[in-house]
């Protein structure tokens, strides 16, 4: 399969090497505004850069994906360039544009095109990244688990009614953020007890992604996070001493009313 990206940034570059690493039959070709971005890439990945992004579709023709990795306001732009070559091929586009919905983006291929509209996170830049996945009418089962396929190269991919994409921009999108700034205060409750503020920030990240993994892995298991809450506090002890002033301090209204107001403003963003 050959996999186009029109547009050579992070998460483009993040994408590209998570294929190139992950082995299989996956052609890559690129191309972007600044040819040398492009060849770049290319060059870093084992990859074929092409002069612009009809010829880009053209190449990778029909039974390939093509990635518009381009900033939002110019995905629709690239998508009237490209509009003859995807008639001609059928390849279907794969949108990682925040904020333009498939309506949008199917108005703007031709008629009964597949598209797939798919929302990764930042973490995909280190291998670890979750993403949103979810087709148009014109998309097949079989392009859907190519696209989760290809996220899953850099991480976790689920299909999601959009609908759904303001929640889990809430809960994946966005949180991220939410757990820097977690890190950082308690890198800050380190320093603040007299240890090194680099230092404190490697333990408590360190910290984060072992029990970002643990939740997950068990999980799978049926073990729910609050389980594991209960498993760590033992009676009269350390960590639920903690709990008890989290709590107190409105910490879990507070992660609900942050996840609450970045789906309003996705919404909002979106035009819903």
């Amino acid at each position: 399969m050959r996999i186009g990206f029109i547009g050579s940034g992070a998460m483009a570059s993040a994408i590209a090497h998570g294929v190139a690493a992950s082995g299989g039959e996956r052609d890559i070709v690129v191309t972007d505004v600044v040819p040398a971005a492009a060849e770049r890439l290319a060059s870093g990945v084992g990859g074929t850069a092409v002069p612009d992004a009809a010829a880009l579709v053209r190449e990778v023709g029909p039974g390939g994906l093509v990635v518009v990795s381009v900033k939002p306001h110019v995905v629709l732009g690239v998508l009237d360039q490209v509009r003859e070559a995807l008639a001609e091929t059928g390849a279907p586009v794969v949108s990682i544009a925040a904020g333009l919905q498939l309506s949008t983006l199917t108005a703007a291929v031709p008629d009964g095109h597949p598209v797939v509209r798919v929302m990764p996170n930042v973490a995909a830049q280190v291998g670890v990244g979750a993403a949103a996945v979810c087709g148009n009418e014109a998309t097949t089962e079989e392009q859907v688990s190519a696209v989760v396929d290809l996220f899953e190269a850099v991480g976790t991919a689920e299909v999601l009614e959009e609908r759904l994409f303001g929640a889990f921009t809430a809960i994946a999108g966005s949180s991220p953020a939410f757990v820097f700034q977690l890190i950082d205060s308690l890198a800050r409750a380190a320093v603040a007890a007299g240890m090194p503020k680099a230092q404190a920030v490697r333990i408590a990240a360190q910290a984060a992604a072992g029990a970002g993994t643990l939740a997950r892995e068990l999980a799978a298991e049926g073990t729910s996070p609050q389980d594991l809450v209960d498993r760590v506090c033992s009676p009269g002890g350390t960590t639920v001493a903690g709990m008890v002033a989290l709590d107190a301090a409105g910490f879990p209204a507070a992660v609900v009313s942050g996840a609450n107001a970045v789906m309003t403003r996705d919404a909002e963003l979106s035009g819903d």
